[in-house]
This record gives C-alpha cells, structure tokens and sequence, in this order.
C-alpha cells in the first residue's frame, strides 16, 4: 500500500487550515522550496482573499525564480518544477491519494438461528381496491463478489466491473425532473463569476470539457410532497405501492386476488399477487403468510419442507411478493410452492457512458463533528485537482453532509460546531475545495435538516442559499440520477438497519452493506417495511419503489465500504469522513474511514481511493 509523503501532505493540510486548496504543481513547488514553511507563509500572504486555490504561477509569483528547480520529495534528484515524469506528477500521491488499499475480508457470517416473530399489535389494512398490469421479473438470488475492490478491478480476481451492455435504460421522470446538458452560453449554469468555461479549467490545470455532460435529475419529489398524514394518504401511499409493484409480478403465477380465492370451492392450483400483513412461525415450524391484495387477506403456508423455505428468512412487512401453490380441499389456505420477488430481472445489461468519464460516489462527510476528518477530505479534495483525477467530472454525496443537531443522546458533547446552519456554512467552504468544473449532486440523510420521514426532500431555499459552493444541484432522498446515460439510484441508506436487523447475517450485516442492497434491489424498493427503524412519509405515490432497474446502487449511512454486482447491478456504500464516535462505540460500529469510490462510466469498472 501506497503511503502519502509527509512534507507535501502537510503542506496540503495546512493550506486547507488556511482555506486554500492547492494544484498539484503549487504543492510541489513549496515542496521543493528551501524552507518551506517560510515559502508557505509567502504563498498564503501573497494570494488575493478572494482565492480559493493556489496554482503554481501563484507560487512563482510570491517566491520568485528560486524554487523553479527542486529536489524531487520522492527521488531526491533535483528536477525542473512541471518536468515530465519528475514530482510534479508523482505528487498526485503524495498530497493524499492511495490506490489500492484492500482491507481483510470479515469471512463467512454465521446464520441467525431466531425466527420472526407475529407483529405485537394489529395492523389496519392498507389496500382499496385496484388493479395492476402484468410485468416480468426472476427469482433466485444471485450470489455476491467481493468486499473492498483493489487498485484496478479488471477481469483477473474479483471485478465490480465487466458488464459492457450499452441498451438504453429509461429513468421515469417525476415532477420537476429536468434534463440538461451542460454546453455554450445558453446551458451553462451559474458559478458566481463571470469566468467561462475553458478559464475556470485552465484555473484548475482541469481538462474536462462540462460541453460534453449529460445529466438528468427522475424522482426528485421536491416541492412535490402532498402527505398530511391522514389515514387517506397511507392508504394511497401502499395502495400505489401495491399496484406498481404486482404489475412486476402477475405474470410470473396465475393469479387470482384474494376475494377470489376466499370464494372458490378448494383443491387445485392458484396463486396470488399480495402485499405481505403478517408473517409467523407455526408450532409445527412452519411458515404462515398473510398477503393483502385490493379485495382482501388470503392466508398462505410455507411447509419447512420445501425448498424455497430459506427464502422466506429474508421477507419484510409491507413488501409486495408473489406466491404460487395449492389451495387446501376446504380452500381456506393456500399451500406455497413457489416464491417471488418483484427483482431484477437475470437478462438486465446496465448502460454505459459513450466516453471515457468517471464519477466519484462519497457519503456521510458529518462536518460539525469532533470527528470529521479534515486532512482526509482535504486530501481527497487536493486530488481531485491532480491529471490523476482529470476524469472525474461528477461528484455523486448521498447524504449526511452535516452532522446535526440532536439526531441522537447526548450528540452535542461530540460537536465541533453546535449551530447547524454554520455547520452547512463549513460544509459550504469544505465544498469549494474541489474543483469548480465538478458536476456535483447531492441528497440529503437523517442527520441533515429536512424531515426525517423518507422520500426525504431536498434542502429548503435558506440551506440552498448557505451551500452556493460550485452551485451544487440539490436534490431528494432518493433520486435517480442519470449521467452520460448510466443511471444512478441515489438512496442515503437508513433502511439498511432495518434490512441488517431483521434478516439473517449471511444475507445482511454492517461488514458488507452492499449484501442488505441486494435485498432492496431483489425486493424493488428502498424501504420496504413500515413503522419500524424507518419514518415513511405518506404521499399520492411511493417514491421509495424502483420502477426502472438503475444501473448503479449507491447508498452510505451505515459508514461501512462496501460493493459488489447483483445482476449486472453495482452495488456501492462508500464509507464515510467521520472516525468512530462515542455512539458508534456503544453500538459497535467500527466506521470506514476516507474513501472515495470512483466509477469509469464507461466500462462500470471500479477503483477505491483512500486518503485517510
């Protein structure tokens, strides 16, 4: 494993203490300097207020002519500042990037042997009367790769990235969805100055060209939101739920709803499209399910026998299945033979980007924390300027950009900052570290300030106006994002202690998130179970259902790295920028720590940076 130098690192930290990033050949011209904390404080005291980065001709400009020629901080060979193949190409990893680090794989989890239990209270049916179209779907879980991928994930060894398929997928526009493509006077957005372009990228020694960008924002209920918390708007909430996801399933059995199957006279084959109401243990260890349709309830029974009985560990209230069997002589019950879930379907081929462009996925930067770790971001955003990182032009934050106020006991004895809205002002300031030309979008999380209940809308105007840095478009939790074609599903993640707690450790645990979304993946929607970890906002449609299969899956939350493909779907959690506080402590959560998972749009291939 790669390790950062110390002298440039250090010199990158201190700027960002002083509220400056720095290019690549800046750092390595202080670098070289003789002394370099006297260089620095020349650097710093010379550069405009208004500022934000250093490039090198600002440091030739405070120093003079003198620190044109240096000693190499990797070779120790004196070499010309800018040279080809000298540090100022090396110094990419030395002001923080480290490739490659791959971390000891926790192993085979034990299976949880405690079955589900009967919901304590009642349950109020959700469901009026409607129907759904059929659809198409698949089954059986596909088995995941591995935990933490390398420097270059290719086809030798475990890869998140050999699915080259370039079909077209469609990304459902909601309300206020809006395409743009970023190109000329009349498509360019604001950045607070009145640079172009091609200036704000030779500023940054950048050569990305925004004119070439794709980027559409689908899902995004912003403003949108009609709940009033009435019994109606839950009923609505599940009964679209409901319809969008049986339209998945109805072609997979032969179905006939509830009322239906309540009336017939019993004996032969039937099946049933329904809403899970309840799921039990027998005394016998068998499995009663209750599936809840428009029409009504139907009981149905999974012998333990049968070999689709492991399947039935990994079910979840309020999610939408299909069953298939025979109906007992009497027809009261329904005896299982077959189970589905709406999932992706085995065929799906993920699109792919028409050029060579990247996307880095982060989450969970908890500015106002003890524990946010500054020189880590610092680092990441210091290399983001660097050739290195030339192709990424999107910077995907699925959330928890601040830490909050109160989220849990005694939080405020762990903040840095206590004032939330200065907490998003820092956030602001740490954001202008990355380069201006990154197209950058961002959701929200439960530690952020927007209700907690999800689809979670984006931040209000006077949190927009606090976070102007690079006008970053601010959108839902959850959103589809869809850039240079591949589409992105953008979901914080808080389900994902639902998923953990509830479902064996094989099949989902903190050490391998990316195992808990494949059964949001399998299941087709965010957060599927109602009332507990999770607070679900009712509204005229379930904006937590995926309609479309997104080609790339990417949560945080959990502060846990973590990846792998379901069905030619990625799968990614990226970790987080805050170490280990006391609350993690007490409940055991040993976070992932400076990570930045970065996507080539073009293959799907994938590479992990670490800079902490």
């Amino acid at each position: 494993m790669a390790v950062p130098l110390e002298k440039p690192a250090r010199i990158a930290r201190e700027l960002a203490s002083h509220g400056y990033a720095a290019d690549r050949e800046a750092i390595t011209l202080l670098a070289g300097a003789g002394d370099t904390a006297a260089a620095l404080a020349l650097a710093v005291e010379a550069t405009p207020d208004d500022v934000l980065k250093l490039t090198a001709s600002d440091v030739q400009d405070a120093l003079g002519d003198e620190p044109r020629r240096h000693r190499d901080p990797i070779s120790g060979d004196d070499a010309a500042a800018g040279s080809e193949g000298t540090a100022a190409e090396e110094d990419s990893e030395a002001v923080g990037a480290v490739e490659g680090d791959t971390l000891a794989d926790p192993g085979d989890s034990t299976e949880r042997s405690d079955g589900k239990t009967e919901r304590p209270d009642g349950k109020a049916k959700k469901l009026d009367d409607s129907t759904g179209s059929p659809g198409d779907s698949s089954k059986e879980p596909a088995d995941g790769t591995g935990r933490y991928p390398s420097v270059s994930t290719g086809t030798e060894g475990p890869s998140v990235g050999d699915g080259t398929g370039s079909s077209p997928v469609e990304t459902e526009g909601s309300p206020g969805g809006v395409s743009v493509t970023k190109g000329g006077a009349a498509n360019r957005r604001s950045t607070g100055d009145d640079s172009t372009d091609s200036e704000r990228r030779a500023e940054s020694g950048r050569s990305a060209d925004p004119s070439r960008r794709s980027l559409y924002i689908g899902n995004d209920m912003t403003g949108y939101s009609t709940g009033t918390g009435e019994y109606d708007d839950f009923v609505a909430t599940f009964r679209d739920r409901y319809e969008r996801l049986a339209g998945k399933l109805r072609g997979r059995v032969n179905h006939r709803n509830a009322t239906a199957l309540q009336a017939s006279p019993g004996g032969g084959d039937a099946g049933i499209v329904g809403m899970i109401s309840d799921i039990r243990s027998t005394t016998s260890g068998h499995w009663l399910i209750e599936l809840e349709d428009t029409t009504g309830v139907f009981p149905c029974l999974v012998l333990k026998d049968r070999a689709i009985a492991g399947l039935v560990e990994e079910l979840l209230f309020d999610e939408v299945i299909a069953v298939e069997g025979t109906l007992s002589d009497d027809g009261s019950i329904l005896f299982v033979n077959d189970l589905y879930f709406p999932d992706i379907p085995r065929t799906y081929e993920p699109s792919t980007a028409d050029r060579h462009v990247k996307a880095a996925l982060i989450s969970d930067i908890h500015v106002g924390s003890q524990e946010f770790m500054a020189d880590a971001w610092s680092r990441f955003a210091s290399w983001l300027h660097t050739e290195e990182a030339d192709r990424i032009e999107y910077l995907l934050i699925a959330g928890d950009m601040v830490e909050g106020v109160g989220v849990y006991p005694d939080q405020d004895e762990e903040l840095d900052i206590v004032d939330i809205f200065d907490q998003y002002r820092q956030f602001s300031e740490y954001l202008k570290e990355v380069p201006g030309d990154l197209e950058i979008v961002m959701i929200p999380g439960n530690h952020d300030a927007v209700r907690l209940a999800e689809p979670q809308p984006g931040f209000d105007e006077e949190l927009r106006s606090i976070m102007t840095a690079h006008d970053a478009r601010i959108v839902s939790n959850p959103a589809v994002v869809t850039i240079e074609g591949v589409s992105v599903l953008m979901y914080h993640g808080v389900s994902l202690d639902e998923v953990i707690a509830e479902l064996p450790e094989k099949k989902a645990n903190y050490d391998e998130p990316h195992r808990a979304m494949y059964q949001l993946l399998k299941k087709r929607h965010v957060a599927p179970q109602f009332g507990g970890h999770t607070r679900l906002a009712p509204e005229e449609e379930d904006y937590l259902v995926m309609d479309e299969v997104p080609d790339i899956f990417h949560t945080g939350h959990v502060h846990k790295l973590g990846w792998g493909k379901y069905r030619n779907v990625m799968a990614v959690n990226s970790g987080c920028w805050q170490a280990q506080t006391e609350f993690q402590k007490s409940v055991n959560i040993d976070p992932d720590v400076g990570f930045a998972p970065v996507i080539d749009l073009d293959t799907l291939d994938m590479t992990v940076h670490k800079f902490l």
